[in-house]
């Protein structure tokens, strides 16, 4: 269910206008990626993503954050992978 969710969103705005939600100002929070007309950092709503708050919750917390906004972190962090280079610092043995 929570992904025909997502399907349904990604069908209503194209990814260009996703990350369009996504801004970068040197005189904002330092130049950290942050949702359009926030201070809130892409790093710190994944933050809380990855400490178990929902889509739901932070909504309610943070007045005028969308779904929207937060899906455009979550393309935004991807986009960003897909674009570095990893290397190991150390070559793990089986």
């Amino acid at each position: 269910m929570r992904r025909q969710r997502v399907e349904e969103l990604c069908e209503t705005m194209t990814n260009q206008e996703l990350l369009e939600r996504i801004t970068i100002n040197p005189k904002v929070l330092a130049g950290k990626p942050v949702i359009r007309r926030t201070r809130l950092s892409v790093e710190y709503i994944l933050n809380l993503l990855a400490s178990g708050a929902t889509f739901t919750e932070i909504i309610a917390e943070y007045e005028g954050i969308t779904t929207e906004d937060i899906q455009a972190c979550l393309l935004f962090a991807s986009k960003s992978l897909s674009d570095t280079t990893f290397m190991p610092l150390q070559v793990e043995s089986a």
